[in-house]
This record gives C-alpha cells, sequence and structure tokens, in this order.
C-alpha cells in the first residue's frame, strides 16, 4: 500500500482488500476474512495489543465462567458446533500448561527440597530417637526393679527400635548422606538408571521434569481418551472426538486451578490452597453429567472411575517422561 491512500489521521479508505485484492462489499473481506479497514495509528497499535490479549477474544470471557462452573454445557455446545462463540480446547489447554509451569516456577512450586536441610533435620531425628531410647530402657530398668509391670515400657521401647532401625537403614543406604543409592532388584533395568541420577540429584530433576513435562503435557490427552470411552454408553451420539473435547478442556480446568492454587499459596494462605483438592470431583461430575447427558448415578460413579484413572494416567505419563531419556 503507498503511503498516499493513507489519510493524514492514519486511517485508510480501500475498495478493495489489501491483503487478497478482493472487492470489498462489507466489513470484512469475502474470500480471506480480513477486516476491510486498516489503520497505521499508535493508538490503533495498542488497540490491538488488547484485542490479542483481552480476546483470546471476548471468547476467553465466554468460556472461562462455563468451564468454571457448567463444564458440561461448554463441552457439548463446542462439540455441537459453537466453535466461535468460545476458546477451542487446544488453544486454551496450551496457554493453561503453559501459565501453570511459568506460575509453579515463580511461586517455588517446582523448587527442588533443601537436601542439606533434609539430611541435618534426618541425622537430629537419629540423635533424638537414640536419646528417647536410652531414656525408655532407664525407664524400664526401674519399673523391673521396683517389680512393676514393664509391658508398656517394651512396648514403646520397641516403637523407638522400629523408628530408629529405620532412619538408620536410610542413612546406610544414601538417602541421607547422598553417597549410595540402592534400587530394588525388582525395578526394572531401563529404569533404574534414571531413578539412581534423580535420587543423587533432584534440581537436575526438577529442571528436567519443568523442561520435558510442558513440552510433553499434549499426551496427557490420547492417554486419557481410552479410559473415558470405555465407561461410556457406546452410543452413535459420542465419538473420540467428543471424548478428547470432553479431556482436554477438563485438564484446562485442573491446570489453571493449580495456577490459581500457588498463587493463593504464595500469597500466604496454604490451607486455603489446600481446598483445591476438593474441587477435581465436584468438577469432573458436574461435566460429565452436562456433556453427556448422565443421571446422578452415572455421573457419580463414573466420576470414581475417572479419578482413580486420573491416578494412573499421570504415573504412565512420569514414567513415559523417563523411557523418552529424561535422564540420558
Amino acid at each position: 500500500m503507498d503511503s498516499a491512500d493513507v489519510a493524514p489521521d492514519g486511517h485508510t479508505e480501500e475498495r478493495s482488500c489489501l491483503n487478497c485484492g478482493t472487492a470489498l462489499g462489507g466489513d470484512y473481506c469475502h474470500a480471506c476474512g480480513q477486516h476491510a479497514h486498516v489503520h497505521r495509528t499508535i493508538s490503533a497499535f495498542f488497540h490491538d495489543l488488547m484485542h490479542g490479549v483481552l480476546h483470546f477474544e471476548g471468547k476467553t470471557w465466554r468460556t472461562l465462567p462455563l468451564l468454571a462452573w457448567r463444564p458440561g454445557e461448554l463441552t457439548r455446545r463446542y462439540i455441537d458446533g459453537q466453535r466461535a462463540r468460545f476458546v477451542s480446547p487446544i488453544a486454551l489447554f496450551l496457554f493453561s500448561v503453559f501459565l501453570m509451569f511459568a506460575l509453579l516456577g515463580l511461586t517455588g512450586g517446582l523448587t527442588a527440597p533443601d537436601t542439606n536441610a533434609v539430611r541435618t533435620g534426618m541425622a537430629e531425628n537419629v540423635v533424638r530417637n537414640e536419646a528417647k531410647l536410652e531414656q525408655a530402657e532407664a525407664e524400664r530398668t526401674a519399673l523391673s526393679a521396683a517389680g512393676k509391670s514393664t509391658t508398656a515400657a517394651d512396648e514403646r521401647i520397641k516403637d523407638i527400635r522400629a523408628e530408629l532401625g529405620l532412619e538408620r537403614a536410610m542413612a546406610e543406604r544414601g538417602l541421607v548422606q547422598g553417597s549410595v543409592v540402592r534400587i530394588s532388584d525388582d525395578v526394572p533395568e531401563w529404569l533404574r538408571g534414571p531413578l539412581a541420577k534423580a535420587a543423587k540429584n533432584p534440581d537436575l530433576l526438577l529442571y528436567k521434569v519443568k523442561t520435558s513435562a510442558y513440552k510433553w503435557s499434549w499426551a496427557v490427552i490420547p492417554l486419557s481418551v481410552p479410559f473415558l470411552w470405555l465407561i461410556i454408553p457406546f452410543n452413535r451420539r459420542f465419538r473420540l472426538y467428543d471424548h478428547t473435547v470432553f479431556v482436554t478442556y477438563s485438564l484446562c480446568f485442573m491446570t489453571l486451578l493449580v495456577c490459581l492454587a500457588s498463587v493463593v499459596a504464595a500469597a500466604g494462605l496454604p490451607a486455603v490452597a489446600s481446598l483445591a483438592m476438593l474441587v477435581p470431583p465436584v468438577h469432573i461430575y458436574r461435566q460429565l453429567r452436562g456433556a453427556y447427558s448422565l443421571g446422578w448415578f452415572g455421573a457419580l460413579w463414573r466420576t470414581v472411575v475417572l479419578l482413580v484413572v486420573a491416578i494412573g494416567v499421570l504415573g504412565l505419563f512420569i514414567l513415559g517422561l523417563f523411557a523418552s531419556g529424561l535422564f540420558d
């Protein structure tokens, strides 16, 4: 476009689309969809900026309330064709996963524990329990000398020795001193190396989990869909596409819930943040009822199954990260 086509105020008056050249007959080009009117002003630039942030399109403000309170309705309406009104599940998923990892990194949710502090605390526990054992044995001796029953003292000594033995065993196996980590022979060969490296360097583990989990987070979707397909009635109305949309919107909500909880915890309200654990069952139940028109009992037992499945899928995902060469 020549500068002569631009008015002094930065606005343009065009009769054909500046993108594809098609003659215009309205506010948008019917061939490529570009807005008929363009402008070259700094105010327009910031308008586009705000439009881009808030307009994940006014779609964001139509999608999030439904996702939070009426997820089943959102899922069904999107599946049934109302695509222009809502943020697509995959776009929202990618955004929410990025936001979750960013917030967890900022708030310390993905920070490795202080291994030196762990070792010091364990050593202090050993010393404390040795002192308790010595005191308990002295009390038992005094009871025995007085001809009194030593049953309660014997039980207490037994408990202290068991706890102390566990702590000493942990120290001997390197979990306190960090020099040697023993992996059970039952663990598959391909998993032993990564587990040993993870135990020796938890900071490296968390760094690699952050970088790899974000890149591979999409894999949770295909891992989850088959389980949902198995517990939903075999009906022509419900296809794998429906289940994929359901799973993706559900994961969007869960990641955004983690974001909210991490912010609340960082604000000094960990007890309030912990209440977030009560939300997923309710959300899954409501989404099942709305998306698949289920009765309360049908939605309830499927909710219980999906909660168990979610734990299993998370385990499969973590194992997949190890299998993919996370610690190579």
